[in-house]
């Protein structure tokens, strides 16, 4: 096995606006592996002309379908890179990597901070930084676990863990209001019970989360937090609607636990009649 080798995994469904651009960013000299969880458009289409290999696997949660990535879809190097399709990492990112790979080896998981992009301006302040998420990690030994939100990942305790400063660029929203608000209803479902996983490694946030609980003072609490405290204000109506759009997301979850978590899910060609309509 190529110490030195490393594998790119994509997980994707329906993203054909994003994945273009993110495979642009994406070093010819590494091979790349989609993992597909039903997409209908050009999806597949444009990962086929790239010269991924594909692997088909209905979505049972980001941890168990790196999961998947990890142990079903034929990686042979050490080290593998999950990217978002909404993500894209710098040059000197694959650069650090290469000249770092022996330093690493006694390393299972890598942590790489992000910056959000909010209709494809930087956020500098607002979300509160360094964000970061496990996304380096060696294929023999790391392996994910469903976080204390019930529906992100996290690496598993048992992993010896390094960090990175070098962030990558994550473009997370553009405009699609509807359909982050239908995504994020769901989402708040499964956070109303926040509670530590067994097994999971869980950040500095992630602690304070749990710690915080769920009453209506943290609703208020996150717009303050985002937009005052942080400097929200300093990213000047990017800031405000992304505070705004979180707030909701906090209030959302509230909502939810006073009402047992019940959720009433809108199908998705709803949600696309609505987007067409701008109602």
């Amino acid at each position: 096995m190529d110490n030195r080798r490393l594998s790119i995994v994509i997980l994707t469904k329906n993203e054909e606006d994003n994945l273009p651009f993110c495979l642009e960013g994406i070093p010819h000299r590494y091979p790349i592996t989609i993992v597909d969880s039903g997409s209908t458009d050009a999806t597949l289409n444009i990962a086929t002309k790239r010269g991924c290999a594909i692997y088909q696997n209905p979505w049972p949660g980001f941890a168990a379908q790196r999961n998947f990535a990890l142990e079903r879809s034929n990686l042979k190097s050490r080290w593998v890179l999950f990217v978002d399709s909404d993500e894209v990492y710098p040059a000197r990112f694959y650069e650090w990597f290469e000249s770092e790979i022996t330093a690493l080896d006694s390393i299972d998981a890598v942590m790489v901070p992000s910056i959000l992009y909010l209709r494809k301006k930087r956020l500098r302040y607002a979300p509160g930084y360094p964000i970061y998420h496990p996304r380096l990690v060696r294929r023999d030994t790391a392996r994910f676990v469903t976080n204390h939100t019930g529906h992100g990942e996290a690496i598993a305790s048992t992993c010896r863990v390094a960090y990175t400063d070098i962030p990558y660029d994550h473009y997370f929203y553009h405009g699609e209001i509807i359909e982050w608000m239908h995504k994020h209803v769901d989402k708040a479902a499964q956070e109303v019970r926040l509670q530590p996983t067994s097994g999971a490694m869980m950040t500095r946030r992630g602690r304070l989360s749990v710690l915080l609980g769920r009453s209506l003072l943290r609703v208020f609490a996150r717009f303050l937090y985002h937009f005052v405290l942080r400097g929200g204000f300093l990213d000047g109506k990017a800031g405000l609607e992304f505070s705004l759009m979180f707030t909701w997301y906090e209030a959302t979850i509230y909502v939810q636990s006073r009402s047992g978590g019940a959720v009433h899910r809108i199908p998705i060609d709803e949600v696309e009649k609505l987007q067409e309509s701008g109602s």
